[in-house]
This record gives structure tokens, C-alpha cells and sequence, in this order.
């Protein structure tokens, strides 16, 4: 059923001591695979808590993306990492080489064509277009709409996933774009297991 689905990780949507318990319970249900999106932590806390998740994602053997913390990836021979654009361009000029020369698949997340076309150029794996829906995690900010989404799709070469206020019910609209799959956050970070 979530095969299509890429879990993005948010700990304050669930309680401190449930998080790693989610965490399993989300990567039980075999999505595509798991954003470790906690990108308010220090670069220490994050590493500590990207052990522990690759840990749960294997035992499932459910994929896990670290998220724009490189260094904790690189430190652990993680193959999958996700940046924003500007830190997949940050990092091929401090590194002298591009994410996907360290990394086997480099994600990103765009809001526009040019930014698509950018990132392919950055060598990135796949990409997060977005947001498709509107989103309890951006108020105010309006959905861009399956036809953006089409856009994106068709400009570009490697798999797109959809981003921002994405459920089940969608997924059937958003499949017919071209794309690959979508993104959830609340309602996997919200999910109870039955």
C-alpha cells in the first residue's frame, strides 16, 4: 500500500519517548522509503539518532535517507542522502565533487522548473517537488497543484516525488502526473498501528 510512499520524519509531531517506536512502526510498513528529516538538531544529536534509525530501517529493510546532515552520512557510509539545492551546490564547492560521487543516490527538493533542471545538473538521483497540496506544515502557503507537478515531471529525467499535504486518497492523482510517487509526513509521523 505504501510502496510509492516516502515517510518524512518530524518528531515533534509525536511524543519524545514514542518517536523511535514510530520511527519502527513506520518503516514496518515498508514505504519506499524514510526521510530522517530532523534538520533542527545539532550535527551530534543527529548522528546519534541517524545510528539508531539506520539500526530500526535495516531491520525492516526499509530505506533510509539521511537529511542535509552530509558529514553524519559520510561519517557513517550511508549510501542515501537528501540536501536542499543550495547545499547539493554548497557541498561540490566544498568538496570539489558532486553528492553523487560520494553518495549513491543524492535527492533534493524544488519549487520550480529551473530548479529541476538545476538539480540534474548537481547530479542528483531523484527529486521532491513541491508543495503539490496545501499543508499543515506551511500555513497560508498554497498548494502549486498537480499541474505544476506534471511540469516538474516532464522537464526532467529521474524520478519525481510529490511534497506537501499529500495523503493515501492523492496518490491516485498524483501517480497519473508521471511521477514516481509522494512524500507523507503528518499521517505517517500520526499513524497508530492497528
Amino acid at each position: 500500500m505504501y510502496e510509492n510512499m516516502i515517510a518524512i520524519t518530524n518528531r515533534k509531531l509525536c511524543p519524545n519517548q514514542a518517536y523511535l517506536e514510530q520511527l519502527s512502526f513506520i518503516a514496518s510498513l515498508h514505504p519506499k522509503a524514510v526521510v530522517l528529516r530532523e534538520k533542527d538538531l545539532s550535527p551530534e544529536s543527529y548522528l546519534k539518532l541517524a545510528e539508531k534509525a539506520v539500526s530500526i530501517c535495516q531491520k525492516y529493510e526499509t530505506p533510509l535517507i539521511l537529511h542535509n546532515f552530509a558529514d553524519a552520512a559520510i561519517k557513517l557510509s550511508h549510501p542515501y542522502i537528501h540536501m536542499p539545492l543550495y547545499a547539493l551546490r554548497d557541498f561540490q564547492l566544498k568538496n570539489g565533487s558532486k553528492p553523487c560521487s560520494v553518495f549513491k543516490k543524492t535527492g533534493t527538493s524544488v519549487h520550480s522548473v529551473e530548479d529541476a533542471k538545476a538539480a540534474c545538473k548537481l547530479g542528483a538521483s531523484y527529486l521532491f517537488a513541491g508543495n503539490i497540496y496545501e499543508t499543515e506544515c506551511k500555513p497560508g502557503l498554497s498548494g502549486r497543484g498537480l499541474e505544476f507537478l506534471r511540469e516538474i515531471v516532464s522537464s526532467v529525467n529521474i524520478p519525481v516525488y510529490a511534497i506537501g499535504g499529500i495523503t493515501p486518497e492523492k496518490m491516485s492523482d498524483v501517480m497519473k502526473t508521471g511521477a514516481a510517487g509522494a512524500c507523507m509526513m503528518s499521517g505517517f509521523m500520526t499513524m497508530k498501528p492497528h
